[in-house]
């Protein structure tokens, strides 16, 4: 039994049972990953994966037991790796971060820019994608801490810490009706076109339930990932905007307004994703800290004990 052969195993699954998908993103070929699972399967004397040609169709109950402890095994030898760059490298190494867009773009660059001061020798890079790819790639990997403001509960293998709660704010061209409202209601935004969100994205879910339960069609004329692009269109008096409120700035915004709407929409949670059973080194640790400054090491260690992501810390 080798390493390689329960990354295949592992690879595959992930990859929906799709054997040329988990060769690309293993760097190597179809024919060798089918080889080596049939290897394997030889070996243990049991069929991982039911086959009906040669394609894979599902995984069989034992291969269901495989492929848990083949993660396992897998996640143990990266902590193991990642002892040893602790205690040979110090306060040096490499960290990958991923992040939707907002965060990207308004939560983490000044906590970057701290990050980058106290540890000048790690070095940091940064993945922007959806929750589903920074959730994927933080599965796989890719990337040690994700960050999005979605639950991401289709993702049991990752351990979601509550970092911060926000809310959404309408913005529109200065001069627009709407602003001269005592206050905006849901009843006026859905009068008009409205540019918000795509709905992977930065709390919509919880835009579209308020619409629901007031029993309102909004007309969303554009959607988007980027709450700039957002603005842009806003400005070019397409319709009125909902972003993130932490997306708005008077100084850079010129010619646009904005709204608080958090009473009309609610809450929205951003939350820090880790891959449950991992060894942190101190400076994810730190990064983590510098981000949410509750979820100290103590915290941190507790959730990934098993105390619980949400149960850890109420905001």
């Amino acid at each position: 039994m080798k390493l390689q052969q329960l990354r295949y195993l592992v690879e595959v699954a992930r990859s929906g049972l799709n054997v040329s998908d988990a060769a690309e993103t293993l760097f190597t070929s179809q024919p060798g990953v089918s080889k080596q699972i049939r290897m394997l399967e030889d070996e243990l004397g049991v069929v991982v994966f039911e086959r009906s040609g040669k394609r894979l169709t599902a995984v069989t109950e034992p291969g269901r037991l495989v492929l848990d402890i083949a993660g396992r095994i897998l996640q143990e030898v990266a902590n193991i790796k990642r002892v040893g760059e602790e205690y040979a490298g110090g306060d040096s190494g490499s960290l990958s971060v991923a992040a939707t867009h907002t965060q990207a773009r308004y939560a983490l660059p000044a906590v970057i820019k701290r990050f980058i001061g106290r540890y000048p020798d790690v070095r940091l890079s940064m993945h922007q994608g959806s929750p589903a790819q920074v959730a994927e790639w933080t599965l796989k990997g890719e990337a040690d801490i994700a960050i999005a403001a979605e639950s991401l509960d289709r993702y049991p293998q990752l351990l979601m810490l509550p970092c911060h709660q926000w809310g959404h704010s309408v913005i529109a061209p200065e001069g627009h009706p709407i602003l001269k409202e005592d206050g905006v209601t849901l009843a006026a935004l859905a009068r008009w076109p409205l540019i918000t969100y795509d709905p992977a994205f930065a709390g919509r879910p919880l835009i579209d339930r308020a619409f629901e339960r007031a029993r309102l069609e909004p007309n969303i004329a554009l959607t988007a990932i980027d709450a700039d692009v957002i603005k842009t269109y806003v400005s070019l008096g397409l319709g009125l905007g909902i972003i993130a409120g932490m997306a708005c700035d008077p100084a850079r915004d010129q010619g646009l307004q904005a709204r608080d709407v958090s009473r009309l929409f609610g809450l929205n949670t951003t939350r820090i994703g880790l891959r449950r059973g991992t060894c942190l080194r101190r400076f994810e640790y730190g990064f983590i800290e510098l981000f949410a400054p509750h979820l100290s090491k103590h915290v941190v260690d507790r959730a990934m004990e098993g105390a619980g992501g949400e149960d850890v810390y109420q905001l």
